[in-house]
């Protein structure tokens, strides 16, 4: 398949997801096992729907694995991330949509189901918000940096201004377009696959850095959690790595 047939077959799927959004939203728990939503449960529906039918392996966070057994196309999908926003009508949540071959992301797209931007990415072709090419800011330093993360630092090391905004994939395309300048976990948080690898792509199409605390592998499909780390440049990734955990 090529890479605008990809990109359209992921744009159909977050299309899906919009439509049954709003239907689902303030209805709480599903009670299927512990965070999951109502809206979890509708929206990984819908976008199975898409791309089973583009006969793709599926790997969701919220139905685990299925569709064929060949993992030279593995589509790897957050159906709702910020689930908990959506419910509470915070307008701050996504579909997050990578798409792996041979081991490598090749096409990833977030949507920001709140406000109907997307940003979207194929390998070596650029970073795009709504059509139009992103690039992160300049920002060096940690010094005057606005950085956001999952879960809650233990100490302060010079930022400028710090956020907690509920959604991996779309705080990582905000360190892409240059909304913010670094995004990364605490200490006491982690990230699964589904949560950054879209954002990851499209953050690197972009020029931003996207690193690992860790050993494993950040291009992967399996349920280890993970630590990666959105910088704006070179220079302020190192420094923050520099720095520790928080």
């Amino acid at each position: 398949m090529g890479p605008d047939r990809i990109l359209q077959t992921l744009q159909d799927c977050a299309d899906a997801v919009g439509a049954v959004y709003g239907e689902f939203q303030g209805r709480g728990f599903s009670g299927a096992r512990d965070t999951q939503y109502h809206l979890d449960v509708a929206a990984d529906a819908a976008a199975l729907a898409v791309l089973l039918g583009a006969s793709w392996r599926v790997i969701s966070e919220e139905s685990g694995d299925s569709g064929g057994t060949d993992d030279d196309t593995i589509v790897v999908v957050d159906p709702i991330d910020g689930s908990t926003n959506c419910d509470r009508g915070i307008p701050f949540f996504t579909t997050s949509l990578a798409v792996i071959e041979k081991g490598e992301l090749v096409a990833a797209l977030v949507r920001n189901h709140a406000d109907g931007q997307t940003y979207t990415a194929i390998r070596g072709g650029g970073a795009y918000r709504n059509d139009v090419r992103i690039t992160p800011s300049a920002q060096k330093t940690v010094r005057g940096a606005l950085v956001s993360f999952s879960g809650h630092p233990e100490r302060h090391v010079g930022w400028g201004q710090i956020r907690a905004l509920g959604a991996a994939s779309l705080e990582g395309c905000y360190v892409a377009d240059g909304r913010l300048d670094l995004y990364t976990v605490a200490q006491r948080s982690s990230l699964s696959t589904w949560d950054y690898l879209a954002a990851c792509l499209i953050a690197r199409e972009a020029g931003a850095v996207v690193l690992n605390y860790g050993s494993d592998e950040l291009v992967a499909w399996d349920r280890r959690p993970r630590s990666p780390l959105f910088a704006a440049t070179p220079e302020l990734a190192q420094e923050f790595l520099a720095l520790g955990p928080l």
